[in-house]
């Protein structure tokens, strides 16, 4: 039986040993993601245009769907009208009373106070009458009636006169005022609901799904687009607990991408302060080694936009430890007798 020469076995070691540099506790196998933007109906309204295809890439303010506006066109033709009405009241009461109205006025007051002459000697006539007994009661308080009548007349008419030749008090003008900046609320408010019926990239980024059909009617608040933001996908792996400590923002990373012509750089972005599950109360030491904290590592510098849902391994820069493509493996050689 063929024995091993004490210089394979030296050769064989080297290479065990090479290997176990690569720290595999530094190497972490994860998914590429990217950051989800999901774009809600404000108004149940039915879908008449879907302005881009699925997996298009959208700038940010670039319209995606937008729905029917016939409700709120109408609203906004109302609040419009009330507008104009309430500005052209405005402008009267800063103009002021016109000419003709106040000599409407002074005419009114004029046959007022005839009116009130007529039937002050109308009662006079009817008290001498009483008095000599040729009228009765009843005759004499119709015209006291009547007179008093007259009186209040002149005095309303007068009193209106007065507003006319004084023109417009200073608290009519601030209603009629609050009434315009009312009535320009209103449109600006119903302006903003009717923009919202077009529905926008609030960032750049990818738009991974439509989910509503041209004359399908969401439900408010019901999700109807979404959209993979930013410029690039990132890593999400899990640190293992006994690694945690040395990772934080910023730290540097490798990250191997099938289909990738050799590795990428890459950066961690974010790390979470919470283990992937809530531990109990003293931990051992081989509870603590089932811990590990969610992480986003960032990929620089790919050149184009790789897609979400493919399987990612991150090599984090950390205590010194070298970057390396794949495991090491040894492969097993039998040797004949």
């Amino acid at each position: 039986m063929n024995r091993t020469s004490p210089a394979l076995l030296l050769v064989l070691a080297l290479a065990f040993i090479g290997c176990e540099a690569d720290d595999p506790n530094h190497r972490l196998v994860g998914q590429l993601e990217s950051d989800r933007v999901e774009i809600t109906a404000d108004y149940a309204e039915p879908i008449i245009e879907r302005a881009v295809i699925e997996g298009e890439r959208a700038e940010a303010g670039q319209l995606l769907i937008r729905q029917d506006t016939a409700r709120i066109d109408a609203q906004l033709a109302e609040a419009e009208a009330a507008l104009r009405q309430t500005g052209a009241r405005l402008d009267e009461l800063v103009r002021g009373p016109r000419r003709e109205q106040i000599v409407a006025a002074q005419a009114s007051v004029e046959g007022a106070r005839n009116e009130l002459e007529f039937r002050e000697t109308d009662l006079k006539r009817m008290q001498d009458l009483y008095d000599r007994e040729l009228a009765s009661s009843e005759l004499r308080d119709r015209a006291q009636v009547a007179r008093d009548t007259a009186a209040a007349n002149l005095e309303s008419l007068e009193a209106r006169l007065d507003e006319l030749l004084s023109g417009t008090t200073a608290e009519e003008l601030r209603q009629a005022e609050a009434s315009v900046k009312q009535s320009q609320a209103r449109i600006d408010s119903l302006t903003v609901e009717r923009e919202r019926h077009s529905h926008r990239a609030p960032v750049a980024g990818v738009v991974d799904s439509l989910l509503f059909e041209p004359g399908e009617r969401p439900q408010a608040g019901q999700p109807i687009a979404i959209l993979l933001a930013g410029e690039q996908v990132y890593a999400r792996v899990y640190v293992p607990e006994a690694l945690r400590v040395q990772v934080r923002p910023g730290t540097r990373a490798v990250g191997y991408v099938d289909g990738l012509q050799g590795p990428v750089d890459g950066r961690v972005r974010w790390v979470s302060s919470e283990a992937a599950f809530t531990p109990y109360f003293a931990l051992t030491e081989a509870d603590r080694g089932r811990l590990s904290f969610a992480a986003k590592v960032a990929l620089l510098n790919v050149g184009r936009r790789v897609p979400v849902g493919g399987p990612v391994e991150v090599q984090l820069r950390v205590d010194g430890a070298r970057p390396g493509r794949g495991r090491c493996r040894l492969r097993r050689t039998g040797t004949s007798a």
